[in-house]
C-alpha cells in the first residue's frame, strides 16, 4: 500500500492526526519524521501513547526516513508521514524528491513572523516560500484540516 498522506501538523500525533485522518485512511504505520523527537526516547514512548496498538508509530530523522519512502511506498502498510515543521517536509522532499508528490499542510499555528493564511494555518514568508518552491519543484501541495474539509490548493494560500 502506498504512502496515503504525507501531513505537516506541529502538534505531530494527536487525537485529529489519528481519528481525524488515520482511521478514514485506514493508518496502519505513522513515521514520524523530527529530528528532535528521534532523539529523544521520552517524547516518543508520548506520542506512541497517543496513538491505538493497531496504529504503529515509528520515528526517524529526514535522513533516515528519505531512503525509506519508496520501500514504504512500495509495501502493504498503509503509511502516514508526519513531520512538525517545513523546513523538515523541505529536507524530506529534497533528500527524496521521486518519492514524495503531495504534501498536507494541518495545524500549523501562530507563531513569530507567521500570519494567518486559514484558521488553522499559519506562515512566515520564509515557509511560504519553501513550499512555492516544492511546488515549483513538482510538489502538490494543499491544506486540509480534516478529510471532509475541502483541500484548499498552496495558490489560494498565498
Amino acid at each position: 500500500m502506498p504512502i496515503v498522506l504525507c501531513r505537516v501538523d506541529d502538534r505531530l500525533v494527536h487525537g485529529q492526526v489519528v481519528v481525524g485522518w488515520g482511521r478514514p485512511l485506514d493508518v496502519q504505520r505513522i513515521v514520524l519524521v523530527d529530528d528532535d523527537v528521534r532523539a529523544s526516547e521520552w517524547e516518543q514512548e508520548l506520542y506512541r501513547m497517543a496513538a491505538p496498538p493497531e496504529m504503529a508509530v515509528e520515528f526517524a530523522t529526514a535522513r533516515e526516513a528519505a531512503p525509506k519512502l519508496a520501500g514504504w511506498e512500495r509495501g502493504k502498510e498503509r503509511v502516514l508521514v508526519l513531520v512538525g515543521a517545513i523546513p523538515t517536509a523541505l529536507d524530506l522532499a529534497t533528500l527524496a524528491p521521486a518519492v514524495l508528490t503531495r504534501l498536507n499542510l494541518g495545524g500549523i499555528h501562530s507563531g513569530p513572523e507567521r500570519t494567518e493564511r486559514l484558521r488553522y494555518l499559519y506562515l512566515s514568508e520564509r515557509e511560504a516560500d519553501m513550499l512555492h518552491a516544492l511546488a515549483r519543484a513538482g510538489l502538490d501541495i494543499s491544506a486540509q484540516d480534516l478529510p471532509t474539509s475541502r483541500a484548499v490548493p498552496l495558490k489560494e494560500i498565498g
